[in-house]
């Protein structure tokens, strides 16, 4: 279970403006969906990796792009992937997870999705996963976009981890 208090009083109070970290992202870019919580991600001093989770929580993805674009890190690139995935730009967010190799979270969020009925093999792949959230963005409300936003929130909540405990 999610736990937003685990990550400070502000984090806690940011994701408390929609879901608590538990909301069903979409998987394709739209307008940011909460302007209170861009207005306090903008002006918190948390870490650069633990902001850009936050924008792309609250699918602020103009800004979440922007700060990625200069982390030069796997979590960074992590975060870089998931921007192009969601833009959607199967292409770039690919090139963005190879950059990312094999990352610390691929074992649990395996595990998250086989949860989810979501398989792709021994190990996670994060492109087989760009090519189910594609299929899934031509079947709006089908049972394929649904376990694909969970998924994608499972990945969320596990690199926002990842990255808010270093």
């Amino acid at each position: 279970m999610f736990d937003p208090k685990a990550y400070g009083e502000e984090v806690a109070k940011i994701l408390a403006l929609d879901g608590n970290g538990e909301r069903l992202m979409p998987l394709a870019e739209g307008e940011c969906s909460s302007p209170r919580a861009l207005a306090l991600v903008n002006q918190s001093e948390l870490p650069d990796l633990v902001r850009a989770g936050l924008y792309l929580y609250f699918s602020c993805w103009t800004e979440a792009h922007d700060l990625v674009d200069d982390l030069d890190t796997p979590d960074g690139s992590y975060w870089h992937a998931i921007v192009h995935r969601q833009e959607p730009d199967a292409e770039n967010s690919g090139y963005w997870f190879r950059r990312v190799g094999q990352h610390p979270i691929f074992p649990a969020l395996r595990a998250r999705a086989a949860e989810i009925s979501v398989k792709f093999g021994d190990k996670w792949d994060p492109i087989a996963f760009i090519d189910y959230c594609e299929r899934a963005r031509e079947q709006p409300g089908s049972e394929t976009e649904r376990k694909a936003r969970e998924v994608q929130r499972a990945e969320w909540q596990l690199l926002f981890d990842h990255c808010a405990r270093r």
